[in-house]
């Protein structure tokens, strides 16, 4: 009924990376057709970009596993990684340019070592990226930003016989994010040398147990090789006044479709049991966005949500077979509608969104309470993108994955390409 989330995440990381491939077909932007694409590179080059990177981690032992509670009787806290990103942005003198200057976005590839092989693996990583200015601190140095979000093989989940003292990672397969700030030192018109901190999050998104995951705090240095020579940057980028003015602020109307699937604990005798089944959700979500500037828009969201893992409850507690003790409640008693406030961050191809609501009609139990949905929009079109979310119940309580498709009405922003 539901594929796995490594071929969810395969199929969309497979879909964007054609889009990265040939940026300029969409862009949230224009739809092109191949030979318009052709000539507009040709006329207007993409900047390209290519990095490799180290990464030493220190691993956060947010559980016994990590202290030194494994196999090894010892506890595992550094991890060691290598990187390789390719990456481009908007063509010079182009409006993306004006708007987001010094911003890169692409694809990068990674190989993890944690210093334990037997009961963790060896990780690989697919992943997407942006990275963009914050502030120009002299004519060859930037403090810049960078996330990474994207998906991770080869993990040595837990086992009750073969893996039974790791308890933090449940599945193979695993969502990756990373975020950090760093230095960048321009070292000859073409290369860079970046620098910095940066924080890192594995886990499956609840849809498996065990889910403690993996985090770790991070040092990195990179070396960034752009393709075409660049002038020195003697002060920190600014908008325009002029197109400032001239963006038209408006109101789009977001429509997103989603599902996915999760593992639940349930409350038995006052301890909370996992229970053995996978239980779906589906969702819709309309919301009136209003777009303040190039950068943000903000509105309100009405969310429905068919929770299949919602007031599941138990009895029977002392039966012979643990499927015997989960039971679902009406269907009624699973489905909820709530509103919520929303707010994004746009950027080239990708959009950052955080939404805070409250279902406001429900049957109660496990639907009371607030909620919280984080989001990353991928354009695929002007008006279409993919969507790859996470719900969080009462800003503490793991909820489900939200992966899904979108569709914007009434856009009225502008192409970035010229």
């Amino acid at each position: 009924m539901f594929i796995g989330i490594k071929s969810v995440f395969l199929h969309i990381l497979g879909s964007c990376c054609l889009l990265l491939v040939f940026p300029a077909v969409t862009f949230g932007l224009d739809t092109l057709s191949v030979d318009t694409l052709y000539k507009l590179n040709g006329a207007r080059r993409f900047v390209h970009h290519l990095g490799f990177e180290s990464r030493l981690g220190y691993i956060l032992p947010n559980v016994p596993f990590y202290a030194g509670f494994n196999n090894q009787r010892k506890p595992i806290r550094n991890a060691l990684s290598g990187h390789i990103k390719y990456a481009f942005r908007f063509p010079n003198g182009s409006l993306g340019d004006k708007i987001y200057a010094h911003t890169y976005q692409g694809v990068g590839v990674s190989f993890y070592n944690f210093g334990n092989r037997q009961e963790l693996g060896s990780p690989k990583t697919v992943y997407f990226f942006q990275r963009s200015n914050i502030a120009q601190l002299s004519t060859h140095t930037a403090l810049d930003y960078e996330w990474n979000f994207g998906l991770s093989t080869g993990w040595k989940p837990h086992h009750f016989v073969n893996n039974p003292y790791n308890i933090a990672i449940g599945s193979k397969t695993n969502a990756y994010l990373n975020a950090g700030i760093y230095v960048r030192w321009r070292l000859t018109p073409h290369t860079d040398l970046a620098t910095g901190l940066d924080f890192t999050h594995f886990s499956n998104g609840n849809t498996n147990f065990p889910n403690a995951g993996l985090n770790m705090l991070g040092l990195k240095m990179s070396i960034l090789y752009d393709f075409r020579k660049r002038a020195p940057v003697t002060k920190h980028f600014a908008i325009p006044d002029s197109l400032r003015a001239s963006y038209p602020k408006h109101i789009n109307y977001d429509l997103v479709v989603f599902g996915s699937w999760r593992r639940k604990g349930v409350d038995v005798m006052g301890q909370p049991v996992a229970s053995p089944h996978q239980y779906p959700v589906l969702g819709m979500y309309f919301g009136p966005m209003y777009n303040i500037s190039y950068r943000f828009r903000t509105g309100v969201s009405v969310d429905a949500v068919y929770d299949g893992s919602a007031n599941v409850y138990t009895k029977n507690y002392f039966s012979a077979t643990l499927e015997e003790k989960f039971f679902k409640p009406s269907l009624k008693k699973q489905l909820a509608l709530g509103l919520s406030a929303r707010a994004e961050y746009i950027m080239p191809i990708f959009t950052i969104g955080v939404g805070l609501g409250g279902n406001i009609l429900h049957k109660g139990g496990d639907l009371r309470g607030t909620y919280q949905t984080f989001a990353l929009k991928i354009a695929t079109t002007k008006n279409s993108f993919l969507h790859i979310g996470y719900n969080l119940k009462d800003f503490h309580e793991p909820n489900y994955l939200m992966l899904g498709i979108g569709y914007r009405f009434k856009n009225k922003a502008p192409s970035l390409l010229y």
